[in-house]
Order: structure tokens, then sequence, then C-alpha cells
């Protein structure tokens, strides 16, 4: 029930950003744009990972197919790879409205944010797509028994005979792109956002400015807080339950507190959903 609770929840959450968003026209801005982004991202990860989670749960026991097990790793790895960008393309977005506002309309031009939307889907899935074909040639002898709540990347390499080890090292060097990379132009944005936040002569100023960055920081701190602790730091030294106590903060929980963090302190957010309530 507390699974069905959260699928519900993070569902309903979501889909009320995108809904807002969609048809307010105080919220067509690159921000609320990208948030869309998030929360159709957020849709798509735990609508892959929970129902399965809730047959496993509900039975005691679940099969599923080579194929879709495959299937289901690809959407994970795009959907986490998509999340690491799109919390990058906001940091960016976040810095140039702070630092560099007179310049911010010509750059974050709508077709360029479509472009940056396009442009993350493509890479993730190509990105993704190599590791999932590389892991398809595998040869796989060892009892087909994964014990994780989905088809994760090492509870597979666990079941194969094959040498894993040009798999693994294509998975550092992913790491290092896709989510240190990212990560790093993260805190550099926040460190010129923060420069220019402290010269801001005013208190009440200062405020405005960082109330606008509070939520993506507060989100950022707590996806890549876990997703670097489960794959980044060693496997080996984690314990199985720990392991799957941290996968389920980014693929269930994160999910639903993302459009509890960005909502609650938004203005803009509280008038659209009077307006919406309104007109329903």
């Amino acid at each position: 029930m507390l699974f069905l609770i959260i699928y519900c929840a993070t569902l309903c959450g979501n889909f009320l950003i995108v809904i807002l968003v969609s048809c307010s026209k105080n919220l067509h801005s690159p921000m609320y744009f990208f948030l869309t982004q998030l929360s159709i991202s957020d849709i798509l990860l735990i609508s892959n990972i929970v129902p399965n989670l809730l047959v496993v749960i509900l039975y005691h026991t679940n099969t599923i197919s080579f194929t879709g097990c495959l299937f289901q790793f690809y959407l994970f790895g795009l959907l986490e790879i998509l999340e690491c960008l799109l919390l990058t393309v906001m940091s960016y977005d976040r810095y140039l409205a702070i630092c560099n506002p007179l310049h911010y309309n010509v750059i974050m031009s709508g077709w360029f944010c479509v472009k940056l939307i396009i442009m993350s889907w493509l890479t993730c899935a190509m990105l993704t797509m190599v590791e999932v074909i590389s892991m398809y040639n595998l040869n796989f002898c060892r009892p087909g028994v994964i014990d994780h709540f989905y088809c994760d990347f090492e509870p597979l390499m666990q079941l194969s005979c094959s040498d894993t080890s040009m798999l693994h090292k294509w998975i550092l060097i992913k790491g290092f792109l896709v989510v240190i990379g990212p990560f790093i132009i993260i805190v550099v944005s926040y460190v010129y956002i923060a420069i220019t936040i402290l010269k801001i002569p005013s208190n009440t100023g200062r405020q405005k400015a960082f109330s606008t960055c509070s939520s993506h920081l507060t989100v950022v701190s707590l996806f890549y807080g876990t997703i670097i602790i489960v794959y980044v730091f060693p496997t080996r030294g984690q314990s199985l339950i720990m392991s799957k106590v941290l996968s389920l903060i980014y693929t269930v929980v994160t999910p639903l507190l993302n459009p509890i963090i960005y909502t609650l302190r938004n203005k803009d957010f509280k008038k659209a959903f009077r307006k919406f309530k309104c007109i329903v």
C-alpha cells in the first residue's frame, strides 16, 4: 500500500506540474519548460520501476524475460542520465538569469531550449544503447535470479560468465561524462551564482535571488548524493540492503519529492493552481 500510494502521488504531482505549465501563461518560461521535462522523466522512471516492484511485493516472486530485463535497464539508464543533464541545464538557466540577466531572454530563446532538450534525449538514448547492446552479447550461464527490485547493471553482471571488464570500464567512463561532468558544471554555476547573490546590496534582493535556486539545489543534492554513493564509490563495500535502499531513493523517493520541492514555496505555481481550480 505504501508503494502504491507513493506511485499514485508521484503521478498526480508530476502530471499536475505538466498541466499547470501548459495551461498557465505565467509559467511559460525556460525554467518551467525544463521543469516539465523533469516531471515527464520522473513519470517514466517511476512507471518503469514501481509496477514491477509491486508485483514482487505482492507475489514474493516475479519473472521477466531477458529482453524485458534489458529494456527495463535501458529505460532506467536513459532516464537517470536524462535527469543528470536536465539538472545541469536548469542550473545553467539559473546562472544566466542571476549572473547575466540582460542577455537571458536572448540566449534562452524558445528554440534554443527545445534544442537543448532534444540533444539531451538523443545523447541519453545513444549512450545507454551502447551498453545495452554490449550486455545483449554477453553469455549468461549462472541461475537467472536477480537479488534486486529492478534490472540494474551490477546484479546483471553477476549473472554473466563472460569477461565484463571492458563493459565496466565503459560504465566508469560514461559515469564521469554524464554524472561527474554535469555535477562539476552545476557546482561551478552555483559558485558564480553565490558570488553574484552576495554582491546584491539589499537583503530582500538576496533572498529573492536565492529563492529561485533553493528548490533546484535541494533536488540536485538529493539526487546526486545518492547516485554518487551507489555508482561512483566501490559497490563491494556496500551491503546489498544498503544498495537497495539508496536505489529506492533516486528511483522512487526522488520522483515523489521533486514536484513537492518545486511547488511548495513557488508563488507562481500557487497562483496557477488557484486559477486552475477556479476553471475546473
